[in-house]
């Protein structure tokens, strides 16, 4: 077996489809085609069914037991790789979504660069979904997300809890302690889909067919759009937080008879990590949970 033979295997396995698995690769589909066979040939098995007149392929029984085998050699390969070049410095690299990277771990990444000046961070900002597909594929040593989402090989775990509160404009906001979305213009929402159980509430609360004026994905355009449009926002503490420090807002608790749900932030791992940076990932654990308990978490 060759890397590029797995490598190969790995992104059939994603798309199941041989035409955009030469497509992502920059490969002809006689190549693809070419690499799936070496590789079934050298292990005796076959991984994949090809249906007549059927675009998309499957995996046989087979093919799906190779897949964490085949996940396990390109981490293997890599750590050699690492070995051959590697050095003394340490690596790691984390996936994250942009609002996480920059409201509630930007602190944790200046503590680490002060305090551990061997260790390389590659960070890398993605949607939730994408960083679960880099995680699988060991693109990734480590992800933080919002949504839960069932992947066989990886495993999460809840490492914070938010509230979450109004942001308002300081100019014109609804000067009250607890404000009901009611009481609120649904003109000037500023919508970001922090995850599932918020999107419920909003269509509870908000009315399914209530469309917001602008949707968001990332923080930057959260402060773009609050600063220059006046528009209010639901958002958890930590944007609150990061808002706060930067332009005259107004925050209030939301008075709905049923408050918006908690945001959830999930670190999600491998199961099967990659040997290399095991000790690394284990080393940021501990100081990810030193750093989350001494965060303010709290409205003040």
């Amino acid at each position: 077996m060759n890397i590029a033979e797995i490598e190969t295997f790995l992104m059939i396995v994603k798309t199941r489809n041989i035409t955009k698995t030469a497509e992502n690769l920059f490969l002809s589909q006689p190549t693809v085609s070419h690499r799936l066979r070496a590789l079934e040939d050298e292990l005796q098995i076959r991984l994949v069914t090809r249906k007549k007149g059927y675009k998309s392929i499957e995996l046989t029984a087979k093919g799906e037991e190779f897949v964490p085998i085949a996940e396990r050699w390109i981490a293997l390969w890599r750590e050699m790789q690492m070995l051959q070049h590697g050095q003394e410095r340490r690596f790691l690299t984390i996936g994250s979504t942009d609002t996480v990277n920059l409201t509630i771990l930007s602190g944790l990444y200046r503590e680490l660069r002060q305090d551990e000046t061997n260790l390389d961070l590659n960070l890398r900002t993605h949607q939730s979904y994408e960083i679960y597909d880099l995680l699988e594929k060991h693109d990734i040593d480590i992800g933080f997300v919002y949504h839960r989402l069932k992947y066989r090989n990886i495993v999460a775990r809840p490492i914070l809890k938010e509230r979450m509160y109004l942001i308002q404009p300081a100019e014109g906001a609804i000067e009250k302690k607890s404000v009901n979305t009611e009481e609120l213009d649904p003109k000037k929402e500023l919508y970001l889909g922090w995850d599932n159980n918020f999107q419920i509430w909003h269509e509870q609360w908000m009315g399914k067919f209530q469309r917001p004026i602008i949707q968001v994905d990332s923080f930057g355009l959260i402060m773009h759009f609050l600063s220059s449009e006046k528009l209010w926002m639901i958002a958890p503490i930590s944007i609150v937080k990061a808002v706060q420090a930067s332009l005259p807002v107004y925050v209030s608790e939301i008075a709905n008879r049923v408050q918006p749900p908690e945001r959830t932030t999930f670190e999600i791992r491998h199961k099967n990590p990659n040997v290399a940076t095991l000790r690394e990932v284990e080393r940021f654990e501990e100081k990810l949970d030193g750093y989350l308990m001494k965060c303010n978490w709290n409205l003040t």
